[in-house]
Parts: structure tokens; C-alpha cells; sequence
């Protein structure tokens, strides 16, 4: 009889894993190889990719190329920079906004949440615009600001929606506590409140920096030519100089920083974890 359970259990446990396991290998995994192989390929006569030879065909030639000018490194400092920069406003912003809802009455939490979310019911090009038209008058348009202000915008509620999950949870009892105990207003936040919402702040960041550093549209239309980021630069490699090679392989760099931070993100937030399990 036990043996029995063990098979149904495991038949039940491939049922589950088995879809999303091949929605993983068809729609990530793949792609992925075919921009690993693209990026090995020469740029064929009118563009695009020329015709596989064999194994032989294949070369790094389009790493090389990046790797010898800095001008990509540069870029792609930037995004960085830009993304950074784009996380912490947002952190900033989103932060006594998200404790607000967690803190209000509870019939009102749900229309405050509704607000929130309610830019996502309108096209995101019809936003950028409206921004075009805001910022043109004032004659921010087409410089950084503009920019940092589009992109600050778009994804603000990626960082409002998982703090405010996350400070909806937390026990009034532990700020209650603290009061006892002596701590004033900014002790208790600092002791108790944000420790326990660093894995909220973890999962928004995580949110709103990686897609920032793969944005192209916001810089596109808001900034100048001096605000190009990599998203643009490999949009450019696609679409402008069908130079998909370098495109492949402007993509794959971009990758392998976005799984590496991700990794140091994991890294920092399961720490963050081990210290808000020490406070409650």
C-alpha cells in the first residue's frame, strides 16, 4: 500500500512539474540557444545572418568587437547607472506610499490598491506620450531628466505592490514592543519595520531593475541622443543595422549581468531573511 502512494504521489508530482518544465524549455530555454548560436554566426551579405556552414562557420568575431570598443562598455555602465538610479527613486517614492495602504482601513485598501494599478488599463505608448506633451512645454523633453522621470513612471507599482504586500503582513505588535521598550519613532522603523520588509524591497528592486536595463522605448522617445542605453543599442543591432550577430551577442552580455545580479539579489535577500527571522 505504501509503495502504491509512492508511484501516485510521484505521478502526481511530474503532472504538476512537467508543464511548466516545458514552457521553461520552450519559451526561455530555446530562444536562448538560438541567440547563443545567432551570435556565433557571421552577418550575412544584405544583413540578418548568413547561411550556416557547418560547425567550422561558427566564431566569436562579434565578442571580439565588443570587447575591443569601449563604447559598449560605456552603455552599458550607464544602463546600469540609469537603472540604479530608477530603483532608488522608485524605492523612495514607493515606500511611505506602500506603507500608507498597509496602514489604512481596510475597506479603503483595495481602492487604494485599485489606484495603483489602474495606469496599466491604458497603453504604455499612449503614457509615454502624454509625457511627451507634460514635459515638452516646460522644456525638459529629450534630456536625461526626462528620461529618469519616464521610466520612474512606468515602473513605480512593480515597487509599490510587493512593499505593500509585505507591510501589510507585518505584527503591530512588534512596533508595540518597541514603543515599551523606549524606542522612539525612528528607532522602531529602522529596528523593526525595515528589517522585516527588506525581502518586499528585494522582490520590487528585482522588479523594476531588470526590466530598466533591457528598456528601449522611454529612452527613445523621451531622451537625446546622448541617452541611448543598451536596449537601444540592441534594438539598433536588429532593426537599423541588421546586424544581428552583434545584436546576439550585445543580448547575451546583457543576460549574463541580468542572472548574475539576480544571483547576488538571491544572495542578499535569503540574508535578509536569516535577519528578520532573528527580530521575530
Amino acid at each position: 500500500m505504501t509503495e502504491r502512494r509512492g508511484v501516485s504521489g510521484d505521478r502526481v508530482k511530474w503532472a504538476v512539474m512537467l508543464p511548466p518544465s516545458l514552457f521553461l524549455l520552450v519559451f526561455f530555454l530555446l530562444p536562448g540557444l538560438i541567440v547563443v548560436l545567432a551570435s556565433l554566426r557571421e552577418t550575412g551579405e544584405f544583413g540578418g545572418l548568413a547561411p550556416l556552414a557547418g560547425v567550422a562557420s561558427l566564431n566569436a568575431e562579434a565578442y571580439r568587437f565588443l570587447a575591443g570598443d569601449l563604447i559598449y562598455a560605456e552603455i552599458l555602465l550607464r544602463s546600469f547607472a540609469v537603472a540604479a538610479l530608477t530603483t532608488l527613486l522608485c524605492l523612495l517614492l514607493a515606500y511611505p506610499l506602500a506603507w500608507l495602504i498597509a496602514r489604512s482601513p481596510k475597506q479603503r485598501r483595495d481602492l487604494l490598491v485599485l489606484l495603483v494599478i489602474l495606469p496599466f488599463a491604458s497603453n504604455f505608448l499612449v503614457r509615454i506620450y502624454a509625457w511627451i506633451m507634460i514635459l515638452g512645454p516646460a522644456g525638459l523633453l529629450y534630456t536625461p531628466s526626462a528620461v529618469i522621470a519616464g521610466l520612474v513612471y512606468v515602473h513605480l507599482p512593480f515597487m509599490i505592490l510587493p512593499l505593500y504586500t509585505n507591510l501589510e503582513k507585518h505584527d503591530p505588535a512588534l512596533l508595540e514592543a518597541a514603543q515599551d521598550l523606549g524606542a522612539n519613532a525612528w528607532t522602531r522603523f529602522w529596528r523593526v519595520t525595515f528589517p522585516l520588509s527588506l525581502p518586499g524591497i528585494f522582490s520590487g528592486a528585482a522588479l523594476v531593475f531588470i526590466p530598466v536595463l533591457g528598456m528601449f522605448a522611454v529612452p527613445e522617445l523621451l531622451g537625446g541622443t546622448g541617452d541611448i542605453l543598451i536596449g537601444n543599442l540592441i534594438k539598433g543591432q536588429f532593426l537599423d543595422n541588421r546586424d544581428w550577430p552583434l545584436g546576439s551577442a550585445l543580448s547575451i552580455v546583457l543576460t549574463a549581468c541580468v542572472l548574475l545580479l539576480a544571483a547576488l539579489a538571491a544572495w542578499a535577500a535569503k540574508r535578509g531573511l536569516h535577519g528578520t527571522e532573528a527580530i521575530t
